[in-house]
């Protein structure tokens, strides 16, 4: 049975993507932070946001038998858990408050829950509309 992905989880992902993504964002703008210190936190965002989108993109290739090669597979995933690493090495080794390094952290991993989840919902609805 081929389903719809609903207008309710469709716009609940893309406000998951927005909020952590422009809440990550606007943090690092107004931290107290050298410009090579946010420099930092932005590139694992937006690596991490690519990694997540990579690695749902090859499950859900894998799962569909689509061909994926294990050397693709195995970047996404050390790509997604690097980004993860990688941010919380630097928040844990950064001289600001634990209340703005646990915003930094839930805002990431809201920004990646979001994305990889847009990014189901855009893969459910071609093949919701291409008639799979």
């Amino acid at each position: 049975m081929i389903q719809k992905t609903s207008n309710a989880f469709i716009a609940a992902s893309w406000v998951a993507l927005g909020a952590g993504t422009i809440g990550f964002i606007v943090g690092l703008a107004r931290a107290e932070m050298l410009l090579n210190e946010k420099g930092y936190y932005f590139t694992v965002l937006m690596f991490g946001l690519f990694a997540v989108v990579s690695l749902q993109k090859s499950v859900r290739d894998r799962l569909e038998k689509l061909p994926v090669t294990d050397i693709y597979y195995g970047i996404c995933w050390f790509g997604t858990l690097l980004s993860i690493v990688l941010l919380v090495v630097g928040l844990w080794n950064a001289t600001i408050l634990p209340s703005e390094k646990g915003f930094y952290a839930f805002a990431f991993l809201l920004a990646l829950f979001g994305a990889i989840s847009v990014q189901k919902n855009t893969r459910d609805n071609m093949n919701f509309s291409q008639g799979e």
